[in-house]
């Protein structure tokens, strides 16, 4: 005899308890009664059965209770007392505090949680596809927004045809490679959609974990496939091609979802493009108010600018303190100029007169502005109709307009890359 818990032999008794004797074990203190039957005739049970056949203690106890009745008992009523008898020991012994402290009680209560966890794993569904490959291809995009369609995963795909058709290429070798279990049919009108539907029909003896079924061909013979599966109890998806559009039919709800191979995209419904197109008509619309609101704020911003410039020129000082040159009567005339027409220039005094006016126009309008001859020479060109070059040499000022400049004490010019940068000399 051993201890239930640390196996260890040595012991000692420790009074009784149900009328049996009982036991202290000196190792790790554990208290466990004498064994239900005798310790040899267990020993003579186990070793009969020569290592071949192993005995499992329930046996091994039910036997020892029935070589210990009288041979004169071994009779019906007999038999009903001894099992009666035997369940009540039984339950004591599983009942007892030692038992349910035991080794092999947390043994039972381990496998018994095992079945339970695999239970809802075998209760979990699945999806399946059925193709018909003589009559609709699908590529790998297309069987992917299948399997979103179903709610449960898509585990098990089945495709039929005569592979030894021609016409078929190489399409089983693409098949398989995708986890497709190839079903080979003879030659002969609508033999795939025959096994087809045998298969089918019977497919929840092979798969009785299937919910949800594709069934994938353009022949209208399969709805008799679909209306079986629908009896049965399964959600069928009855998949068509229509030109370039797959056409997916819920048979148990009657909803349409439409699938582009061409876009390899799918096709909303018109519910959905109109709600598309309102949200994008939205969104335009706020953008549109966004843009002219930041407009309107730059146009505030750029008005305010203007006032300040016009009213308060940061650089207007700066102007007049560097311009050494002209006598106070060109200074003055200034003003003056702007109501002077400039069409007809018969001076050099009203040349100058002109360009001050243009220079100091643009200065205000775009202080940071730097104004190069060509721009200077426009400018003349737009209000007198005529080329400075032409109005130099007529008025005889010299032979160019850039050289007039050069050589004019009311102007001077600056490098700036390739051009010339004419700056106003005025005194003040």
């Amino acid at each position: 005899m051993k201890c239930p818990r640390c196996e260890s032999t040595s012991y000692r008794k420790n009074g009784r308890r149900n009328d049996k004797q009982n036991y202290l074990c000196k190792n790790c203190g554990k208290q466990f009664l004498e064994p239900a039957f005798p310790r040899s005739l267990e020993t003579d049970l186990f070793a009969n059965s020569n290592g071949h056949t192993k005995v499992s203690m329930p046996e091994v106890t039910e036997l020892s209770l029935v070589q210990n009745l009288p041979e004169e008992k071994a009779t019906e009523k007999s038999l009903s007392s001894f099992s009666l008898t035997l369940a009540e020991e039984l339950l004591q012994t599983i009942l007892s505090p030692d038992w349910l402290e035991s080794a092999a009680f947390s043994q039972l209560v381990f496998k018994i949680q095992q079945k339970n966890e695999i239970k809802p794993k075998l209760e979990t569904g699945i999806s399946l596809l059925l193709l018909d490959a003589e009559n609709l291809k699908l590529d790998v995009n297309s069987e992917l927004f299948l399997a979103s369609v179903c709610e449960y995963p898509l585990q098990v795909k089945i495709a039929f045809a005569n592979w030894r058709n021609p016409s078929i290429g190489k399409q089983d070798i693409e098949l398989y490679n995708r986890g497709y279990q190839l079903v080979h049919v003879p030659e002969g009108k609508n033999s795939a959609d025959a096994k087809m539907i045998a298969i089918g029909a019977c497919i929840l003896r092979s798969y009785p974990t299937v919910k949800e079924i594709l069934v994938c061909s353009s022949d209208g013979i399969l709805i008799h496939l679909c209306n079986e599966l629908q009896n049965q109890g399964l959600i069928v998806y009855w998949v068509r091609r229509q030109g370039q559009t797959l056409h997916i039919e819920n048979r148990n709800t009657g909803n349409l979802t439409h699938y582009s191979l061409a876009m390899a995209t799918e096709v909303p419904s018109l519910e959905k493009v109109v709600e598309q197109i309102q949200d994008l008509i939205k969104n335009e619309q706020e953008s549109i108010n966004a843009r002219l609101n930041s407009l309107v704020a730059i146009a505030s911003l750029f008005q305010e600018r203007c006032d300040i410039n016009i009213k308060h020129h940061p650089k207007q000082p700066e102007i007049e303190k560097i311009i050494p040159v002209l006598d106070n009567s060109l200074t003055e005339s200034i003003q003056e100029v702007k109501k002077e027409d400039f069409t007809k220039v018969s001076n050099g005094k009203t040349l100058d007169k002109l360009l001050l006016k243009i220079i100091q126009d643009i200065q205000i309008k775009s202080p940071e502005t730097k104004l190069s001859v060509p721009k200077l020479g426009s400018e003349l060109q737009k209000i007198t109709g005529d080329s400075p070059n032409s109005i130099v040499k007529k008025l005889k000022l010299g032979s160019s307009f850039t050289k007039y400049l050069e050589s004019s004490p009311t102007f001077t010019l600056k490098a700036s890359g390739k051009e010339y940068e004419v700056i106003a000399l005025l005194c003040e």
